[in-house]
């Protein structure tokens, strides 16, 4: 959708909401809801403005010491809010209701460089130089509840039921119990601009997946982080509730968020050489840095605590850094072939903010067709028990750690960035290191 049509649809009196959102640093949308009518006259020419506090809070929405981007001794003022034309969306699951998403801008016109959006448009803005684009996509799985959002809130998200007694891999019968979300999830996606591919039951119960289409990296962010708010919203409409948690029990598997990616240049797939009909010079470029550096940006792969308890052998996540032809064991699977032809990043899980992700692998990639090293052959066999292989970080300060060393991540996003997102990380594992849990609650308050 375009501003025309918006400007059509408002003056026929179908459209009377416009949400102005854009994606903080743990891939929410935030923002506010104007009236259609001065959205078209004020907020489309001329933006909005939001406290700059938004990059500055944790989870619970509290203000957090430290940040040069925004703090208390400059006030907490306000960042301007810019419509993005080309993000218009209408959300079917939200009658009358469009939506735009924001790039976040410093009062002179310049992006907040540490704005997730803004992080990857940097790496774009690269890619572009060379005249090449990524098309990506994300495949997110997610656990859905017999209960509310307020109910499993007010039960302390203990003894929640899922969807389904038993694990449900491609099987038809249950996911089609919970046809009356998935169908609305599908119909009511694609209708807003987020075409939906599938919806299939995942390995553990109640868990599901839903892919999305794949597109230009932006614009696929964009979908990305719409597309969960939107599975939240409508389960909640239907009386349950969808847990994107990367890991929310310890027996069963993990929420993944697969990240397929391909180079194109011209309408050709660079990963791919036509005339030998095999994957190109360019491919083994990208993916030998991409095996290097993951390691090193995984906390833009694997942002929170919970997300390293994923990590597990045999959990279909993966622990060892590889790439295989069509190999769940690894961490870089890759599939297709000719136009299809694409790595897949078996990495991150649901907790990714998709614009740092995307980041980070075209980062890497785009280094490794600048450094042109040797990639390794590809791996053979089960590399969940294969000790020579390079681990994955094992915990949040371990991958926090390894991205402030990482001499990509400091050239790639700018040292500004880096502290940013170290300070972010850093004061999560502060207040997991202060939390007492109801595991050492069990563990010590008899016994010890």
């Amino acid at each position: 959708m375009n501003q025309k049509t918006l400007k059509q649809l408002i003056e026929r009196g179908e459209i009377h909401t416009v949400v102005v959102a854009f994606p903080d640093v743990l891939g929410r949308l935030v923002g506010k809801r104007f009236t259609a009518d001065f959205y078209l006259s004020q907020v489309a020419a001329h933006g909005t403005h939001a406290c700059n506090y938004l990059l500055a809070v944790n989870m619970e929405m509290d203000p957090q010491d430290g940040f040069q981007v925004a703090n208390w001794e400059s006030g907490f003022g306000d960042y301007e809010m810019k419509p993005d034309p080309a993000s218009l969306k209408i959300l079917a699951w939200q009658p009358g209701t469009a939506l735009v998403i924001c790039d976040y801008l410093h009062h002179n016109g310049k992006r907040v460089e540490e704005a997730p959006r803004s992080v990857l448009q940097h790496q774009l803005d690269a890619l572009k130089k060379k005249r090449s684009r990524a098309m990506m996509a994300s495949e997110l799985e997610f656990y859905l509840f017999d209960t509310t959002y307020s109910a499993a809130f007010d039960a302390d998200y203990r003894h929640l039921r899922p969807s389904s007694d038993y694990r449900i891999d491609y099987h038809l019968l249950q996911p089609g119990r919970d046809e009356n979300i998935l169908g609305s999830i599908r119909r009511e996606c694609s209708a807003s601009g987020i075409p939906v591919e599938c919806s299939k039951g995942e390995w553990s119960r109640g868990q599901h997946e839903v892919n999305v289409e794949y597109a230009e990296a932006l614009e696929m962010a964009d979908r990305h982080v719409l597309f969960k708010q939107a599975i939240k919203e409508i389960a909640h409409r239907e009386g349950k509730s969808a847990s994107f948690m990367p890991k929310f029990a310890e027996e069963e598997a993990g929420n993944s968020c697969h990240i397929h990616l391909s180079l194109q240049q011209g309408g050709k797939n660079l990963f791919w050489d036509s005339k030998k009909k095999a994957p190109s010079r360019v491919f083994h470029q990208f993916l030998a840095v991409l095996l290097k550096y993951s390691p090193e940006l995984c906390l833009f792969f694997a942002p929170t605590i919970n997300a390293y308890k994923r990590y597990q052998s045999g959990s279909w996540a993966p622990t060892r850094m590889a790439w295989s032809m069509d190999n769940r064991t690894v961490g870089f699977r890759v599939v297709g072939q000719g136009a299809s032809f694409r790595v897949e990043n078996r990495m991150p899980g649901a907790d990714a903010n998709p614009y740092l992700a995307f980041a980070a692998m075209i980062a890497a990639g785009k280094a490794g067709v600048d450094e042109s090293l040797d990639c390794p052959k590809d791996y053979k066999g089960n590399a969940y028990s294969d000790p020579s292989l390079p681990a994955l970080p094992s915990s949040l300060a371990e991958a926090t750690d390894l991205f402030e060393g990482s001499p990509l991540a400091q050239k790639a996003f700018g040292p500004e960035v880096v502290e940013f997102y170290v300070h972010t990380a850093r004061l999560e594992i502060q207040a997991y290191n202060q939390a007492i849990t109801d595991w050492e609650k069990r563990r010590y308050f008899e016994r010890i």
